[in-house]
């Protein structure tokens, strides 16, 4: 009898405590957000939808090195290139199989110069397989469009890379 009497008591304690818990959160603000109206901060290191930078003057970036296709562990990435005529690379085609990508990032910590890079778009999904196999146009089309936000976020993280 005294055992059962002794539970019942604990049980009250903790039900009384876990009804303070709720009256309090009640009054806190709202941790949520109404997600497709309102958008929550993104970090300058997420890696969202890939994108190729051209230089200010309107110059491609890559330079055909291929460091990011060798490094690719889900090798997703298939670059080709040809020489100019002053002798440096530039690619005729690359193209990432956004299926296979793992958005692990070594891609844009192995490019020499900043050429391709994962932006701040996580909405992305599309209908279709073939929609998300991104060519050299579509990437290139990515990073004009992102590149006010992708050159802040490298200017605010290069020291840490």
């Amino acid at each position: 009898m005294r055992i059962s009497r002794f539970f019942k008591t604990i049980f009250m304690l903790d039900f009384i405590r876990g009804l303070l818990i709720a009256i309090k959160e009640i009054f806190k603000t709202k941790k949520t957000i109404n997600y497709p109206f309102e958008k929550g901060k993104i970090s300058s290191r997420f890696r969202g939808e890939h994108a190729l930078r051209r230089y200010p003057n309107g110059e491609e970036r890559c330079i055909a090195c291929k460091l990011c296709e060798a490094v690719c562990p889900a090798q997703a990435i298939t670059i080709e290139s040809s020489e100019r005529e002053d002798g440096s690379r530039k690619t005729t085609r690359y193209d990432i199989d956004m299926m296979k990508c793992i958005y692990c990032g070594l891609c844009e910590e192995s490019c020499p110069v900043d050429a391709i890079v994962q932006g701040p778009n996580f909405e992305f999904s599309k209908e279709t397989r073939e929609e998300l196999y991104y060519t050299k146009e579509k990437l290139l089309d990515n990073g004009d469009r992102w590149e006010n936000i992708l050159s802040a976020n490298i200017k605010v993280n290069n020291p840490y890379r």
